[in-house]
């Protein structure tokens, strides 16, 4: 017991810091992933819901193929892809040598793009669960279509899409972990190097998982207390 909780002390020759810092690292590249991940799942409900049909093909193709293609695929293509072709700009500038992307900024991207597919179903569905009658009250009252989703549709669209956004939250959180393969240092890569370098894998890996289960603990409770607060005096059906 004592040799664990000096591995885990936040003193000399402790790993406490360096999994701390690296679970903040991982909480801040799923928050920033999730946020951009809502951009491009607004955009593609945008699409979804057009009357023309190239913004409905662009967005079905989008949804279909980031929520079928394996997340580790998405991830490897976007930094060696992003990589082989600023090496080529590179050197068409007379540059040398090769130039990786950022892992933090492409790991924020991907999971940006996998979470946007899911969360533009989340959107979509929300969408259809609104009340037709308050689409016609809104037209009613001579609402702008700005004015009308502003103040009327989308607090009440959010209302319905918070249980999915909370689901797509707990996807992306462990999405997280696989940005490792492209050299980020967050949670579970810290957890790698800590037991390669003890030789005790067993007490980094708990102590990961206890971490990924306090941010998932918390961060779940937020969008229930949100939820909760949606749904505030009124009747779900």
């Amino acid at each position: 017991m004592t040799d664990i909780l000096h591995l885990l002390a936040f003193g000399n020759g402790g790993w406490g810091a360096a999994l701390l810092f690296a679970a903040g690292v991982t909480l801040s590249l799923s928050i920033l992933g999730f946020l951009l991940g809502a951009v491009f799942g607004t955009l593609a409900v945008g699409g979804r819901l057009s009357a023309r049909r190239v913004p409905v093909w662009a967005a079905s193709t989008y949804s279909t193929v980031f929520r079928g293609v394996p997340d580790l695929l998405t991830i490897y293509l976007l930094y060696y892809g992003g990589s082989i072709a600023l090496t080529h700009i590179g050197k068409s500038m007379g540059g040398t040598g090769f130039v990786g992307l950022p892992s933090f900024a492409t790991g924020v991207l991907a999971l940006g793009i996998i979470s946007g597919a899911y969360q533009s179903e989340v959107y979509r569905g929300a969408w259809f669960a609104v009340d037709r009658g308050q689409f016609d009250a809104c037209n009613s009252l001579g609402l702008s279509s700005f004015q009308s989703l502003r103040l009327v549709i989308v607090p009440q669209l959010m209302r319905h899409a918070l249980p999915g956004l909370g689901n797509v939250w707990q996807l992306v959180l462990k999405d997280s972990a696989l940005i490792s393969v492209i050299g980020l240092v967050e949670l579970m890569r810290q957890a790698q190097i800590g037991a390669g370098s003890t030789r005790e894998p067993f007490v980094f890996y708990i102590a990961a998982a206890t971490l990924y289960f306090a941010i998932a603990g918390v961060t779940g409770a937020v969008f229930r207390h949100g939820e909760a607060r949606a749904w505030r005096g009124m009747v779900r059906t």
